[in-house]
């Protein structure tokens, strides 16, 4: 069982992530300060900095999406493609198609953050080269990188610019992704 001092520690930092959240989504991550965050958490700046070390952490902290999309892989039925497995978890991530256009509005087009987002990227497809290996019971092959750039191609799609641009095509495009890649 967790101690007080963790369960407090816990709060505190879900609080100023949630703040964090809201206000990316409300105004973009550009035009929010770390002394806005930390004033809608009721924490002070230098109570935030210990709990993240810099503003894009906030962006960067929250796993949720990779583990769930990698829980999903190691639990695949066998006669369901990987790719389909990314689909439905971004279906049920994406619920009614707000969740994704407010992730893209709040963090989508930083300049500031565009060497996260490729770092995240780049972890997304370490993991799921690591379970396609564990999958198979042999090591990383090249082809499994190949395969593992496909599938986090289609999460990246889900916040692209072509899909800001028609936001009611996400549906659509979760329908028609699996083919492209498996063909």
């Amino acid at each position: 069982m967790e101690s007080l001092r963790e369960r407090k520690k816990a709060i505190t930092r879900r609080a100023i992530r949630d703040a964090a959240e809201r206000l990316f989504a409300e105004r973009g991550y550009d035009e929010v300060t770390v002394a806005e965050i930390a004033d809608a958490a009721n924490v002070s700046v230098k109570t935030l900095f210990v709990y993240f070390r810099s503003k894009e952490d906030l962006v960067f902290a929250d796993t949720e999406l990779l583990d769930r999309l990698i829980a999903a892989l190691a639990a695949r039925p066998a006669d369901v493609s990987h790719a389909w497995v990314f689909v439905d978890v971004l279906a049920e991530a994406a619920g009614d198609g707000t969740g994704l256009v407010s992730y893209h509005r709040a963090y989508g087009e930083s300049p500031a953050l565009r060497s996260g987002l490729l770092r995240m990227w780049a972890e997304f497809e370490d993991r799921v080269v690591e379970q396609l290996a564990a999958e198979s019971g042999g090591p990383a092959t090249p082809a499994m990188r190949l395969h593992a750039i496909q599938l986090v191609g289609i999460v990246r799609t889900t916040t692209s610019p072509e899909l800001r641009a028609n936001p009611d095509g996400l549906a659509d495009w979760l329908r028609e992704a699996p083919s492209l890649v498996e063909g």
